[in-house]
């Protein structure tokens, strides 16, 4: 689907993607199904030429493309290494994304005066000090690239006793400081609301999207976890179908958000393209139901990405 295409269907659909891994290259690119987009992690396309740039080439010409980062580590005090934003420029500048993203996390830091990556995403402190880090690295991110970023949520397994506010607030600050938009991951909710014991996960997740204002929202994604005995922490392995709460949150956050496009992921114990395509069918269904054939519902402002807007100083 070519971004032209890709924006005209926004105007009276909701897009519907999936994760793209390596074991469904072969089906993806040669099995009819109704996917609008499918989404790669940006690093594992960063080789210049070879067998993944054929493949992703071939990707391009039948979906649009979703970069999604998983290393640049937007929330770390050094800073997103030159080398790493050179590279993530040439990928876009290859296959045209209608979406880049990455998390509110840190990755970068020094060693014995090297800079080296964790290989994870580390959760921030939610303070102003983290803030204004997390803030100056999408900015610069941004004016790089020459769009507006996306910038998704963490499921939590720790609490920062010095963090100083909730991370709604965190998240929307960061909106209004920069531009970026919000890439709003809802198993995360779910998977930080069973962390901290809330009473009621769905309820602590539909709170988390009603502090969140309708126009900040530029993706969602979905996923599923693996279920732990009570009081065990749960890991957002995204392993699973996605749970019943994840399709209830999903419900609220079109009626809330609009027609913002969406993402199923599934990384761990991948099940075949056909069940994976039918996951994504799930939540066109759903977000058929909400809107009604005829589509009179408001189409969100949130998908900068789709008009890769340049970011002014």
């Amino acid at each position: 689907m070519s971004l032209q295409r890709a924006d005209e269907k926004l105007k009276s659909d909701v897009l519907i993607g999936v994760g793209l891994r390596h074991q469904h290259f072969t089906e993806a690119l040669t099995t009819p199904s109704n996917i609008d987009f499918v989404e790669v992690h940006s690093e594992n396309f960063f080789a210049q030429g070879g067998a993944t740039q054929s493949v992703l080439a071939q990707a391009s010409e039948k979906y649009a493309i979703s970069l999604h980062s998983t290393a640049m580590g937007l929330g770390s005090a050094q800073g997103v290494p030159s080398h790493y934003l050179q590279k993530l420029k040439q990928l876009a500048s290859t296959c045209n994304p209608i979406l880049m993203s990455d998390h509110a996390c840190f990755s970068w830091s020094q060693l014995n005066g090297q800079q080296v990556h964790a290989g994870d995403l580390l959760p921030l402190a939610y303070s102003e000090q983290t803030l204004m880090v997390l803030a100056h690295n999408i900015d610069r991110v941004q004016q790089s690239l020459g769009r507006s970023l996306l910038v998704e949520n963490l499921s939590a397994y720790i609490q920062y006793s010095h963090a100083c506010m909730p991370e709604t607030e965190f998240l929307v600050r960061l909106a209004e400081l920069t531009g970026c938009k919000l890439l709003v991951d809802l198993n995360n909710i779910i998977v930080t609301a069973n962390n901290i014991n809330a009473a009621q996960p769905l309820d602590y997740a539909q709170q988390w999207l009603a502090e969140i204002p309708t126009t900040m929202v530029g993706e969602i994604h979905l996923a599923g976890f693996t279920e732990v005995k009570e009081g065990e922490l749960i890991i957002d392995d995204h392993s699973q179908a996605v749970s019943s709460q994840g399709w209830q949150l999903y419900r609220s956050a079109l009626e809330r958000f609009g027609k913002i496009p969406t993402l199923v992921e599934w990384d761990n114990n991948l099940p075949s393209w056909h069940t994976l395509v039918a996951e994504a069918d799930k939540a066109r269904m759903i977000a058929e139901q909400v809107f009604g054939d005829n589509h009179s519902s408001k189409v969100t402002t949130a998908m900068t990405g789709l008009e890769s807007e340049f970011i002014h100083e």
